[in-house]
């Protein structure tokens, strides 16, 4: 006897979803007001939020979900955010000449914010004519996805907690998350507050830097901005220059907290117990740390040389010891966690410059933080196996289970990282020839390494790609048909692909 998957539950706490994202929408509507913009968008958003939430609420009341249900519900979840976070941008671009005022660039920019790639449509001559309001609406989308809207979720609603476990199992699949206290909404909740107090501390390291004459760009609300874009990865900048905009002293702070965003955040609840030494010994920790380390080294090698082009930056030349340091450890920092930042035009750096931060996108953030890509652990117990697989062929009776910080994993979860990396790889291979060939079919002209980045970039949520997709580029010259690609490239990569694949075959409807 097959057992249907019951779509109207997971519809109804998309509703739920969808009427709580009307909260966050106070924030840039408290802007609007302060600064006397937008206010009637913000205000016919929240209406259109909150009556979509009710009406889908009322499809079902059952608060249990099954795992099936789960899975169908994080999937259209975030997809219902991204459509209903792109109403603010049609809204504010009716009657401009904004890109953000048709649906599809609306839903890319809004798609792009909430599941913290950073990539975007809006041209650097067009960020003058957004109000306040909206650049601020565009940041938080950024913040609310970056720890996961799901695990806010199971952290402050009852209805949600009931199904934590599988919730959250469903929006951060693979490498499991981390148990940290014996009820999952409590683990929640403390992974936002470990969140929102490095966010805090961020943003109050920022405006000290302004205030003490060190960062005269970095104002309250710049610093609000970037804080709610750099702890989730995003990228995002109300600012056209992104971080170039600002001192080197601001982009040496912004840094070290980085590279904390790509860190498994559970690692900071051994802290809190005094596991130093645990913390320490983790060794996906270090594998990250060494990996930021090592492409850095390189990579300043290669500017401090010369061998990338000689830019200039605020009077200083690519070749000075302290800006290529700044530039190189940047760069990888950014890149290499998916936050997608940037001090300078690295699409115009030497091919050798860019080979190493295309590596660098490759790599991806820790388990359990808010980094995007292939999630550095993944390859570690790839490389693993692969050195068990050499030493087995020459001893074939030999029994050589993988290990990871003296601990067996089991084979079941080995197969299921190889799984996953074989579908990333071809997932992001296919793209690859579809965008070029929907190029071709345009007659925009691209380089295979641009429409590589371009794949990349938005299925490892990372944002910026090569040449006219660097830094200070846009994805707007893209035709609709790679813009709808591109979306749903960037949705199953924050959902690490097997959830959404899954739904499309029969066994997931049918049991």
């Amino acid at each position: 006897m097959s057992v249907r998957v019951n779509w109207r539950q997971s519809v109804a706490f998309t509703g739920t979803v969808i009427k709580y994202l009307a909260v966050a929408m106070l924030v840039p509507l408290a802007i609007g007001l302060l600064y006397g913009e937008d206010t009637v968008v913000f205000l016919l958003s929240i209406g259109i939020a909150v009556g979509v939430g009710l009406l889908l609420e009322r499809l079902e009341d059952d608060p249990q979900l099954g795992a099936r249900e789960a899975l169908l519900f994080v999937a259209i979840a975030w997809g219902a955010v991204a459509v209903v976070g792109a109403i603010p941008y049609v809204l504010a671009g009716y009657g401009t000449d904004s890109a953000l005022r048709l649906p599809v660039n609306a839903l890319f920019e809004s798609m792009s914010g909430f599941t913290t790639t950073g990539a975007t449509v809006t041209a650097e001559i067009s960020f003058e004519q957004h109000s306040h309001a909206l650049l601020m609406w565009r940041q938080l989308t950024q913040w609310l996805g970056g720890m996961g809207i799901i695990v806010l979720m199971v952290a402050i609603l009852p209805e949600a907690a009931v199904n934590g476990a599988q919730l959250i199992d469903s929006e951060a699949p693979g490498p499991e998350l981390q148990k940290l206290t014996p009820k999952i909404a409590e683990t929640a909740r403390l992974l936002w507050l470990f969140y929102l107090g490095f966010t805090v501390l961020y943003v109050c390291i920022l405006v000290a830097l302004h205030y003490a004459g060190m960062a005269p760009n970095m104002d309250v609300y710049n610093a609000v901005a970037h804080g709610f874009t750099t702890l989730p990865t995003g990228g995002f900048s109300p600012q056209a220059d992104s971080i170039a905009a600002f001192s080197p002293a601001v982009q040496w702070v912004v840094i070290p907290f980085m590279l904390v965003a790509g860190m498994n955040f559970a690692l900071f609840y051994l802290l809190l117990q005094d596991e130093y030494a645990a913390f320490l010994r983790d060794r996906e920790l270090r594998a990250y740390l060494g990996a930021n380390a090592g492409v850095a080294v390189i990579l300043w090698g290669l500017l401090f040389t010369g061998s990338a082009p000689p830019l200039e930056l605020g009077g200083v030349t690519q070749g000075a010891l302290e800006n290529s340091l700044r530039q190189a450890t940047f760069q990888v920092a950014s890149l290499l966690n998916s936050t997608g930042y940037a001090t300078s035009d690295f699409a115009q750096w030497g091919t050798t410059a860019q080979g190493v931060l295309l590596f660098a996108m490759f790599i991806g953030g820790s388990a359990g933080s808010t980094g995007g890509g292939v999630k550095i652990v993944r390859w570690i117990v790839v490389i693993k196996s692969i050195r068990r697989q050499l030493f087995t062929t020459s001893h074939p009776d030999a029994v050589k289970p993988v290990r990871l910080g003296g601990h067996v994993i089991d084979e079941g979860v080995i197969q299921a990282i190889y799984g996953f990396t074989l579908l990333y790889l071809l997932t992001f291979g296919v793209a690859t020839v579809l965008i070029l060939l929907d190029a071709g079919r345009v007659g925009l002209e691209m380089t295979v390494l641009e429409a590589v980045s371009a794949s990349l970039a938005t299925l490892g949520n990372i944002g910026p790609g090569f040449g006219f997709l660097g830094p200070f580029g846009s994805y707007l010259d893209f035709p609709a048909t790679s813009k709808l690609l591109m979306i749903f490239l960037m949705w199953i990569g924050r959902l690490e692909i097997i959830p959404v694949f899954v739904m499309f075959t029969g066994a997931f409807w049918n049991r």
